[in-house]
């Protein structure tokens, strides 16, 4: 089995040169290292009432014969893992797709990205049917990267008094990235580390690193289940 292949998601196109991984990896863990000696790095914790968002799992991003989709199946099957669990334990759950529209005027960031979208693109954007969506969780149309930014998610956290964000899904240095960058000044972030990827491994693994230096807990997948079944059983 290659390197590659152990790394287990994204483009090919993108990925980490073998001979570069292991020695990044090094690095990244040593910058980690110097980072918590400076204090930063500090757990968070769970606090007492979670929710889990889902970000994006849909196929424009999973599918790698579309424009800026990857395999990430790996990721998806670590979601269904933490979804699961978040069910059993009655936890509430969230989800998010892309609104697209051709009629909302342009933005600088349209030059950034030339979307190549058919007429109809509405496919493009419906969460994966391995994810198993219920009614019951809200989906939410998002225009920007951030799950928070021109949605009603703050209120609905709120609402149902929420003091913990567990946050799966892709794009590690986009749309996960700025969902925690404006979760954590009003919530405990927990990203559970096989349910975020992306296209990119390099930008994947720094991003990962920002995430846990800075903004949330980045933790095991099976450590955030572990906690989950435990709410089950109390």
């Amino acid at each position: 089995m290659s390197e590659r292949e152990r790394c287990g998601f994204g483009s090919s196109d993108l990925a980490l040169p073998d001979d570069l991984r292991g020695p990044l990896k090094a690095h990244l863990r040593h910058l980690r290292e110097c980072y918590v000696k400076r204090g930063w790095a500090g757990r968070a914790g769970f606090g007492t009432k979670p929710a889990v968002i889902v970000i994006d799992l849909a196929a424009y991003w999973l599918d790698p014969k579309k424009q800026i989709g990857s395999n990430l199946d790996a990721v998806v099957n670590a979601t269904c893992r933490v979804l699961q669990a978040a069910r059993q334990a009655q936890v509430p759950v969230f989800f998010t797709s892309f609104a697209h529209d051709p009629a909302h005027p342009p933005s600088p960031h349209d030059l950034k990205l030339k979307m190549d979208l058919p007429a109809d693109p509405g496919a493009f954007f419906q969460l994966d049917p391995r994810l198993g969506r219920r009614p019951t969780e809200k989906l939410i149309m998002k225009r920007y990267a951030s799950a928070f930014k021109g949605t009603n998610l703050s209120d609905m956290l709120t609402a149902l008094g929420i003091d913990t964000l567990i946050v799966t899904g892709v794009s590690t240095s986009h749309c996960v990235y700025a969902t925690c960058r404006d979760a954590t000044d009003s919530f405990r972030v927990i990203v559970p580390r096989e349910a975020v990827g992306e296209r990119c491994e390099l930008m994947h693994e720094v991003f990962l690193l920002d995430i846990d230096i800075d903004l949330a807990d980045v933790t095991p997948v099976a450590e955030v289940v572990r906690h989950l079944e435990g709410r089950k059983a109390d």
